[in-house]
């Protein structure tokens, strides 16, 4: 691989700790932009009452960075850079995993109540899209 896509494999994606303060009447977990993120966060979104067996993701974004939190519950992401896959396991509100740009995505096994939050860099733009396998493959190897 060469170009800006070879700037961004799965080395680059990584469990990130947030802070967790525990308190006996409920912990409490915040996010600073440019502090627990290494970038701006520009766009917050959810997925909720995902139905059981059902999978989200299945793209991948050209320049998006995200990082993902369990804020309820669990589900597994897999993470895939053309070259290699890992698997990860959220399951902790004060656990985000990082996702850089150029990384396949798919998200499972969603437990019965789970709600995925994501931070985003960016706004919703379709065109930062890679909706085909191929056509991401194809991109990773310019």
């Amino acid at each position: 691989m060469s170009g800006n896509a070879s700037t961004f494999d799965l080395t680059a994606c990584r469990i990130v700790s947030l802070p967790k303060i525990a308190d006996p009447r409920g912990n409490l977990t915040f996010v600073e932009g440019g502090e627990h993120v290494p970038f701006e966060i520009r766009r917050v979104y959810y997925l909720y009452d995902v139905p059981g067996g059902s999978s989200r993701g299945g793209h991948a974004h050209k320049a998006l960075h995200q990082l993902i939190i369990a804020m309820s519950g669990s589900f597994d992401v897999e993470l895939d850079d053309g070259c290699r896959k890992q698997r990860f396991q959220l399951n902790r509100s004060y656990y985000g995993l990082y996702v850089c740009p150029m990384i396949w995505r798919e998200l499972d096994n969603f437990s019965s109540g789970s709600v995925c939050l994501v931070l985003a860099s960016n706004r919703y733009d379709e065109a930062d899209y890679y909706r085909n396998y191929d056509e991401f493959l194809t991109a990773r190897e310019r």
